[in-house]
């Protein structure tokens, strides 16, 4: 991690929420799964002040969610590609989607929908040691062992 985005906490939530941890990030996130590329692409969808996104793709380069490749030599110009740990990403925006649209849904909502078998996507999350869905069963945290 930068030094700016630095997190020494122990708990993984918190070392991800340093990482991508605000909402101009995660929409930049759901942008470039969606397709979008370019800087002028990610400000027309997200209506974002040009130095703020700026920031925001220079710090998840920064972190290797994104990654920088020049697509024009004359002039330069440069895309912003998701990375393997930027496709990683996707789960956690589709239960962010999944939350939202159970308790904070209403009126028009965009859906997300699977382009081969043309239905809505409804993500689950399951754990795969014990197949059981997450939430139904008590969980505990333990600490790290400062090994």
């Amino acid at each position: 991690m930068n030094a700016k985005n630095s997190c020494d906490s122990p708990c993984p939530i918190a070392r991800t929420l340093a990482v991508a941890g605000d909402a101009w990030s995660i929409l930049i996130l759901r942008d470039a799964h969606a397709g979008l590329t370019r800087f002028d692409q990610f400000r027309k969808s997200l209506g974002i002040a040009p130095g703020i996104l700026t920031r925001r793709l220079t710090d998840l380069t920064d972190e290797g969610l994104l990654e920088k490749r020049n697509y024009s030599e004359r002039p330069p110009r440069e895309e912003y590609v998701l990375t393997p740990a930027g496709r990683d990403f996707l789960p956690v925006l589709f239960m962010l989607g999944a939350w939202g649209r159970r308790h904070r849904g209403g009126g028009a909502l965009t859906r997300f929908v699977d382009a081969g078998a043309g239905t809505d996507i409804e993500p689950v999350a399951v754990d795969a040691v014990t197949g059981a869905r997450i939430g139904t069963r008590p969980i505990r945290i333990v600490e790290a062992d400062g090994g």
